[in-house]
């Protein structure tokens, strides 16, 4: 049974039909019966994993299992520590309270190729980067909870589920997990 992980490229929908004619799973992985475990939105980029076992996927997909997942994520404006310790405590968004996520402002950007298209840049208004961990995935989640703080997301890249990552992938690529991979998944 194939278990992959896909760098997913921004602007990619995660499924592999799509009725409008966007870019697709299927533009870039030709193996049958794997489905996402999970999804990212079109304008997220990063690891997705695949697979086409049902009980690997639901459980990777099942909250009650609280899967760490790290975001790489550029935002307008510098966070300070106030704003960073609500991310840390959680955050309400409409009438949900997040859990408490792991956060760290990077003190120089993460090593990412170059996002197709580039994000805006606005002049005056300085960015920062995020590394933000969270043990849940409400639709538009991190999205919401840099809004929250004052600082809107640019971009935002998946770059671990667990211990697995990016590491050794560019967009678009993909690579089967190995025996130790798949078991360390199964685990966690």
């Amino acid at each position: 049974m194939p278990t992959i992980r896909f760098y997913k490229p921004y602007g990619v929908l995660t499924q592999f039909t799509d009725p409008q004619g966007r870019a697709t799973l299927a533009d870039y992985i030709d193996l049958p019966n794997v489905y996402a475990a999970g999804r990212l939105d079109l304008d997220s980029e990063g690891l997705l994993l695949l697979t086409d076992d049902g009980v690997l996927n639901a459980r990777l997909t099942d909250p009650k299992y609280a899967h760490p997942r790290t975001y790489l994520v550029q935002v307008e404006r510098v966070p300070d520590e106030p704003a960073l310790n609500i991310l840390r405590t959680g955050v309400t968004i409409r009438d949900y309270r997040t859990r408490p996520a792991q956060v760290e402002l990077l003190s120089a950007p993460p090593d990412l190729p170059d996002r197709v298209p580039p994000i805006r840049v606005r002049q005056h208004i300085p960015t920062a980067w995020l590394a933000l961990t969270l043990i849940e995935g409400r639709n538009r989640q991190v999205r919401h909870m840099t809004a929250a703080i004052g600082c809107p997301t640019l971009r935002l890249v998946r770059s671990a589920i667990g211990g697995l990552t990016l590491d050794g992938l560019q967009p678009g690529e993909w690579r089967a997990l190995n025996a130790d991979e798949l078991a360390r998944l199964r685990r966690f």
